[in-house]
């Protein structure tokens, strides 16, 4: 079992950045891959990034590639999701979630996928 924690959401601007931790505290976190959604209330949870174990292979939405980055820093347990150039439209609350077998980039993206989830961790951007 892990167990994930997201910190790092807040308050933020148009164009303003913003750096989001996801931390668990198994060492067996390094086995896992670790996506990112989003939800708004009244909307489905959606992707938003996704980093393999090794932290070699990375996928984003559309919605925000090019201005989000996904990493991992296994020595601490830790995922980042570093967002930049943040648009009113990025306003939700986020959740990292965890699995050890996934293979597709589908796979990746389904939050059916997955089976640890954090809390989540409210981001708000205003314009």
């Amino acid at each position: 079992q892990v167990h994930l924690v997201e910190s790092g959401g807040g308050l933020a601007r148009a164009g303003d950045s913003l750096r989001l931790s996801c931390a668990a505290s198994e060492r067996t976190f390094d086995a896992y891959h670790v996506g990112w959604f989003r939800q708004v209330p009244g909307k489905e949870r959606d992707f938003v990034a996704a980093v393999s174990w090794s932290g070699d292979i990375t996928y984003y939405s559309d919605s925000v590639k090019g201005r989000f980055t996904i990493s991992r820093e296994n020595a601490r347990n830790t995922v980042y999701l570093e967002m930049s150039s943040l648009k009113p439209d990025d306003t939700a609350v986020y959740y990292c979630a965890a699995e050890l077998s996934l293979r597709y980039r589908s796979d990746y993206e389904s939050s059916l996928r997955y089976k640890y989830w954090g809390q989540g961790t409210q981001v708000t951007v205003s314009s």
